[in-house]
């Protein structure tokens, strides 16, 4: 399994979780676990598919750290779109834009 494609689901899988962290309040629970559930789910990926490398562990802090922040800048875009009401769960609340969209977009004449 190569570097790039351990790295891609380690990016993907922190993009939920930093939407999540985006829907809570600093230094709460629910902020503590959205940053460090995914922590052992990437090391046990990265173990499993590339073994233990001392050089890769930066290189996957970045990446971890950029689905981190891509997640909140999603539930802050995704704020500013339609009057839809956000929760921390990316996949419903994308649903929920479309779906309203949809309706708006079948209303106009």
């Amino acid at each position: 399994m190569s570097i790039f494609v351990v790295a891609l689901c380690t990016f993907v899988i922190n993009i939920f979780f930093g939407y999540w962290r985006a829907n809570t309040r600093k230094f709460s629970l629910q902020w503590i676990l959205a940053i460090h559930i995914p922590v052992p789910v990437a090391i046990g990926l990265r173990l499993a598919l590339l073994g233990w490398n001392w050089y890769l562990i930066p290189a996957f802090v970045l990446d971890y750290a950029a689905g981190q922040f891509l997640g909140s800048k999603i539930r802050s875009w995704m704020g500013k779109q339609d009057d839809v009401p956000l929760t921390s769960f990316l996949p419903g609340d994308l649903g929920r834009l479309m779906a309203a969209r949809r309706r708006k977009n079948s209303l106009a004449p």
